[in-house]
């Protein structure tokens, strides 16, 4: 699921951006939602920097001492990777904006149709792109999940279930098909299961077993507990 964040000084502005995300979403079965938006400057960074962000919505003039810009710069010497939409009045702004590689710059008043289209063009940048290998696509339809949020992945007959912290997600796909798609962080440990090595907490190879965070865990095979041990070793970061 991918996480937008919005921050608006106009708390009107800013629950009608929000509905309008929402009905976007809800309308073309985006999985999306709005995980936290806020009038407040120092809130909206607090925020990002304790949680998992994808999508930043920013307005520029935020009536505050940090302006919409300065959090873009502070966002990108952090993560390079998370997609920066503005929406402002202030579209004098545009080229200095994309120095932070905004993915796009809406001018106000945003209509449902250019922030649906920004929206469904985000999603098809996310699936397109070869390079982006923070993301995950699970199915035909729009179903794109981080990859950091993958604890493990299990096969069970036909079915593929991906295990993250707050949700199951289940598609049909050929397993080892999957794996030669996946980073080189998930790897086979079992015959029935592929686990994100960077979300290991503890290894126990005696009892043949994997725990992540929460006390999820999956098991180790006999046949995978040697190549899972040496690729921990080099990109295991527990």
């Amino acid at each position: 699921m991918l996480n937008f964040v919005l921050c608006d000084d106009n708390l009107n502005t800013l629950n009608r951006q929000s509905n309008m995300f929402e009905s976007i979403f809800t309308k073309h079965d985006l999985d999306a939602k709005i995980a936290f938006k806020t009038n407040n400057p120092s809130e909206f960074l607090s925020y990002i920097k304790e949680n998992p962000i994808n999508v930043l919505v920013l307005d520029i003039n935020l009536h505050a001492e940090i302006s919409g810009i300065q959090i873009a710069k502070q966002i990108r010497e952090q993560n390079k990777d998370c997609y920066i939409i503005f929406i402002t009045c202030h579209c004098e702004y545009v080229f200095l904006a994309y120095k932070y590689k905004a993915f796009d710059y809406l001018c106000k008043p945003v209509s449902q149709e250019s922030l649906e289209d920004t929206v469904l063009r985000l999603f098809k940048d996310i699936q397109e792109s070869k390079s982006n290998r923070r993301y995950i696509k699970l199915d035909h339809k729009n179903t794109i999940i981080d990859q950091k949020e993958v604890l493990y992945i299990k096969r069970d007959g036909m079915k593929i279930i991906f295990h993250t912290e707050d949700k199951d997600y289940e598609t049909y796909n050929s397993f080892t098909k999957l794996q030669e798609q996946l980073p080189s962080n998930f790897v086979r440990c079992h015959k029935s299961y592929i686990a994100n090595i960077n979300n290991i907490t503890k290894l126990e190879p005696s009892e043949n077993l994997i725990y992540f965070e929460h006390g999820c865990s999956c098991d180790i095979g006999p046949k995978y507990k040697n190549n899972l041990l040496k690729e921990v070793k080099v990109y295991g970061n527990f």
